[in-house]
């Protein structure tokens, strides 16, 4: 059985950066999509960034730029680096890994806040 783990969120101030990592562990993956996604209270889940197995990425507009999404594909982790964080990526960031099955993590809050 397969469990995503996600580490990195946290309180930065507007500006600032974090990293979000997801390891999947429990058995090995082939994952031909791992992604990031947010969702904000009273809003619905977005993708903020994905990535193929061959590496192709795409990007919500409002992170172009600031965002990127890299993944491990010997390690099955899926790393987020989010720069000049904006109070309004306020959220809880959701990984998420397709490999036959669809798998989420548990999730993990960035609050964007002086």
């Amino acid at each position: 059985q397969v469990q995503l783990v996600e580490s990195g969120g946290g309180l930065v101030q507007p500006g600032g950066s974090l990293r979000l990592s997801c390891a999947a562990s429990g058995s090995s993956l082939s994952a031909n999509f791992m992604g990031w996604y947010r969702q904000a209270p009273g809003k619905q889940r977005e993708l903020v960034a994905g990535i193929t197995i061959g590496g192709s990425t795409n990007y919500a507009d409002s992170v172009k730029g600031r965002f990127t999404i890299s993944r491990d594909n010997a390690k099955n982790r899926v790393d987020l680096q989010m720069n000049s964080l904006k109070p309004e990526d306020t959220a809880v960031y959701y990984c998420r890994v397709v490999s036959g099955t669809d798998y989420w993590g548990q999730g993990t809050q960035v609050t964007v806040s002086s």
